[in-house]
């Protein structure tokens, strides 16, 4: 293991406050529950064996670290899209028809939208994120609201 930082990491704290927001970011990118439970457990093994030593802020690593996995996972040829599962630990059943519309986005597109508008990360944090520049997420911000907008008029 890696981790030896200055600062020890409570194991059990940086999952507690981190578990629910990891799962809706990879949920909200990968479309299918048990793949983003998957990918939220993978981003949590990742950390213990190779977070950084004196790490600031472990949670924007472990996004990062959960948006390339979930990436990874969309390029698996075997890889399926689920149907919006009943049960989500997400916003209630009043949103529920957003959600639909958001899962028939691209991946790329969901995920620069859950990113900001769910998680709260400015253009500039989901650019470091995604290892793009802030102008791209700009412009794909800006089209996948678009986008959403139009599936939103339309149902």
């Amino acid at each position: 293991m890696s981790h030896t930082s200055n600062r020890p990491v409570d194991w059990e704290e940086l999952v507690t406050q981190n578990e629910t927001r990891l799962y809706r970011t990879a949920l909200a990118i990968l479309g299918d529950p048990h793949e983003a439970e998957d990918a939220v457990q993978d981003s949590f093994v990742r950390f213990l064996e190779h977070a950084p030593q004196d790490l600031e802020r472990p949670s924007a690593w472990l996004t990062r670290v959960l948006v390339n996995g979930c990436r990874s996972r969309l390029r698996l040829a075997w890889r399926r899209v689920a149907p919006l599962p009943e049960t989500l630990p997400a916003p209630g059943p009043e949103e529920r028809q957003e959600l639909e519309e958001l899962f028939s986005l691209p991946p790329k597109d969901r995920a620069v939208i859950h990113l900001h508008y769910y998680e709260g990360y400015s253009t500039d944090e989901i650019a470091q994120i995604l290892g793009q520049r802030p102008g791209t997420i700009r412009s794909r911000l800006s089209r996948a609201r678009e986008k959403l907008r139009k599936l939103l008029e339309d149902a």
